[in-house]
C-alpha cells in the first residue's frame, strides 16, 4: 500500500459512514458484554428494522466507553449522547424518543457535564468507544497508520527516537523508565536480529487498562510496534497477552490479518525497505510473567522465571538478542506523539511525568470504570470528582495504587499529585494503573493479607526470600488478624518485609511487601488493636 492509497481508503470509509444519518455505538468491550450489551445491540438493530431505519442508522460495536459500572452503555454519535444501564426493553424507548422524535430519554441519560467524562483527557483512549475495533478501515479513517507512513518516509530512526525522548514519555507498566532512552539503547545495541515485545500480561487484581486498549483500539498498538521496530532496527514483534483475555486475543489476531492484507505489516511497508511482522503469544496467566525476563523465557517456550539483571533485555533479551519491551499503554502513546509532536505531549502533566495516565477505578467507589487523566492530577479529584466518592454511609479510607506491587495511601494524602515521584514518596507506585478505593468498612490488615497471599501464590519460587518470606509474612498477618499475635510478631513482620524487599531476585518479590509496609505506616492502630495485651 502507498500513502496515497492509505488516504484514499480513509476518504472512502468516511464517505461510507456519511451515507448514514446517524451511528449508534454500543460498548462491546468485555465489561459491557458481561452485562448483556451484545443482546442490546441485536435489540437495537431489530428495533430499527421495525421502524424502517436500518438503512439510515448504522449500529456499531465499539470499545470501552469508560463507565463500566453503569453498563451496558450506548452512544448516539451525532450529539454525543451516552445512555447507561441500557436493557433490551429500553432500546425501543430510546429509538422512538431520541432517534425518531429527537427527545432524550432522561432516566437512562448521562448528562453532558457529568464529572466522570468532563474531567478526563483522552490520548491513549481517544479512539475507544468511537470506532469499530474490528474494522481497520474505521481506524484508517481517523488517521490510522499515518504516523507509520510519516516515520518511514520523512524521519530517520534516530529522529523518531529523539521525538520520543523529547516527549518525556515514561514506561506505563511499572517503574516509569524513560521510553526514548530505552529505545535508544536498543537502537545502539549490536545483534544479528532485534525484537520488539509488547507486554500485555496484565495480572494486577482490579486492573483492566491494557485489556481495554487491545479490545477497543488494537491497530493503535500494532502501528506503534511497527514504528518502534523501525526506530530500533527490529523486523519481528511479539505481543504477549494472557489467556484470560480471549476477546483481546481475538481482536488482535483479526487486526494483524487486516494489517497484513493491506501491506501495513509484512515486507516493504509503504514501499520502503522496512519489513516488520507481529505474532501473538498467549501466556498461561502467571503474574510473574509480567516481569520482562520471565516474559521473555515464556515466549521462548520455557518456564516463566526471572533471571538476574544485567544483562538487561535491551542488550540480551529474546533468544539472546537485543529486545525492546514496552507495555500496551506505553505503545498506545506513540502514534499521537509522532502525529501531533513531542512538545504537545510534554506540555501535559508535570515536568517529570508528562502526558496522561489510564487508570482502572475499582473497589468501594460509585463510578467504577476506565479513566484517562493528566499526570499530576490529585487523588481527591480522581476519587471524588471522577469516581463520585465512596458509597452512601461510608467515608474514604485508603486508595491502593500499583496493584500488589503498590501501597495503600491514606486520606491525609488525598491532595497528593498522582505522578511517579509523589507516589514513591508515600510508599506506593504508579504500576500499570490499577486504582482500588477502600472505605471505612475495609479492614486494612485483611487487605494486606489479600495482596501478600496473591504474591505468595504467584511467586515462581526461584529465590528463597520471595518463596519462603511471603509465606511467613502471610502467616504473621493471619496470626495478627486472628488476635493471636504479640508485639514481637509485629516487629518480626516489619523485619521480614524489608528482608524480602531488599533481597528478592525480581520486581515481584521486591515489591510484594509494599501493601504490608504501607498499611503498617498509615494504619498501624488496626494491627495493634488485634495484639494480645501484655
Amino acid at each position: 500500500m502507498t500513502i496515497e492509497e492509505l488516504r484514499e481508503l480513509a476518504i472512502k470509509e468516511q464517505a461510507r459512514q456519511n451515507k448514514f444519518n446517524n451511528r449508534i455505538l454500543i460498548c462491546a468491550a468485555a465489561g459491557c458484554i458481561s452485562c448483556g450489551s451484545l443482546k442490546v445491540k441485536e435489540s437495537i438493530i431489530q428495533t430499527l428494522k421495525n421502524h424502517n431505519l436500518h438503512d439510515k442508522i448504522e449500529v456499531v460495536g465499539t470499545g470501552c466507553i469508560g463507565l463500566c459500572g453503569a453498563g451496558p452503555l450506548i452512544k448516539i454519535n451525532n450529539d454525543d449522547t451516552i445512555y447507561k444501564n441500557v436493557t433490551e426493553k429500553a432500546t425501543e424507548e430510546i429509538i422512538e424518543n431520541h432517534i425518531i422524535k429527537g427527545e432524550k430519554v432522561q432516566k437512562y441519560l448521562i448528562k453532558p457535564d457529568d464529572p466522570f467524562f468532563a474531567s478526563q483527557l483522552k490520548i491513549v483512549l481517544e479512539n475507544c468507544g468511537k470506532i469499530n475495533a474490528e474494522s481497520i478501515e474505521e481506524y484508517i479513517a481517523v488517521g490510522g497508520y499515518e504516523a507509520l507512513a510519516k516515520v518511514l518516509t520523512e524521519m530517520t530512526p534516530l529522529e523518531v527516537i529523539s521525538e520520543i525522548r523529547k516527549s518525556g514519555l515514561r514506561g506505563r507498566g511499572g517503574a516509569g523508565y524513560p521510553t526514548g532512552l530505552k529505545w535508544e539503547i536498543v537502537h545502539k545495541a549490536k545483534g544479528e536480529q532485534k525484537f520488539v515485545v509488547c507486554n500485555a500480561d496484565e495480572g494486577d487484581p482490579g486492573a483492566f487498562m491494557d485489556r481495554s486498549v487491545l479490545e477497543g483500539d488494537p491497530h493503535r498498538v500494532l502501528e506503534a510496534m511497527a514504528i518502534a521496530g523501525y526506530a530500533v532496527g527490529a523486523s519481528q514483534g511479539y505481543i504477549y497477552v494472557r489467556a484470560e483475555y480471549p476477546l483481546a486475543i481475538e481482536r488482535l489476531r483479526l487486526a494483524i490479518k487486516q494489517a497484513e492484507k493491506y501491506g501495513l505489516l509484512g515486507n516493504r511497508i509503504f514501499e520502503s525497505n522496512f519489513n516488520f511482522r507481529i505474532d501473538v503469544r498467549i501466556g498461561a496467566g502467571a503474574f510473574v510473567c509480567g516481569e520482562e525476563t520471565a516474559l521473555i523465557r515464556s515466549i521462548e517456550g520455557r518456564r516463566g522465571r526471572p533471571r538476574p539483571r544485567p544483562p538487561y533485555p535491551s542488550e540480551k533479551g529474546l533468544f539472546g538478542m537485543p529486545t525492546l519491551i514496552n507495555n500496551v499503554e506505553t505503545f498506545a502513546n506513540i502514534v499521537p506523539i509522532i502525529l501531533k509532536g513531542s512538545s504537545l505531549f510534554a506540555s501535559i502533566g508535570t515536568p517529570k511525568s508528562t502526558g496522561t495516565k489510564v487508570f482502572a477505578l475499582a473497589g468501594n467507589i460509585k463510578n467504577t470504570g476506565l479513566i484517562e487523566v493528566p499526570m499530576g492530577i490529585s487523588l481527591r479529584k480522581i476519587i471524588f470528582d471522577i469516581g463520585g466518592g465512596t458509597p452512601e454511609g461510608t467515608i474514604f479510607k485508603a486508595a491502593q495504587t500499583g496493584g500488589p506491587s503498590g501501597g495503600c495511601i491514606s486520606a491525609e494524602y488525598l491532595d497528593l499529585p498522582v505522578d511517579y515521584e509523589s507516589l514513591q514518596q508515600v510508599g506506593s507506585m504508579m504500576g500499570s494503573g490499577g486504582l482500588i478505593v477502600m472505605d471505612s468498612t475495609t479492614n486494612m490488615v485483611e487487605v494486606a493479607k489479600f495482596f501478600i497471599d496473591f504474591c505468595k501464590d504467584e511467586s515462581c519460587g526461584k529465590c528463597i526470600p520471595c518463596r519462603v518470606g511471603t509465606v511467613h509474612i502471610s502467616g504473621l498477618l493471619g496470626k495478627i488478624s486472628n488476635g493471636k499475635a504479640k508485639k514481637e510478631d509485629m516487629e518480626l513482620l516489619e523485619e521480614l518485609c524489608y528482608m524480602v524487599k531488599e533481597t528478592s531476585l525480581c520486581g515481584l518479590g521486591q515489591s510484594a511487601p509494599n501493601p504490608v509496609l504501607s498499611t503498617l505506616r498509615f494504619f498501624k492502630n488496626e494491627y495493634e488493636q488485634n495484639l494480645i495485651k501484655d
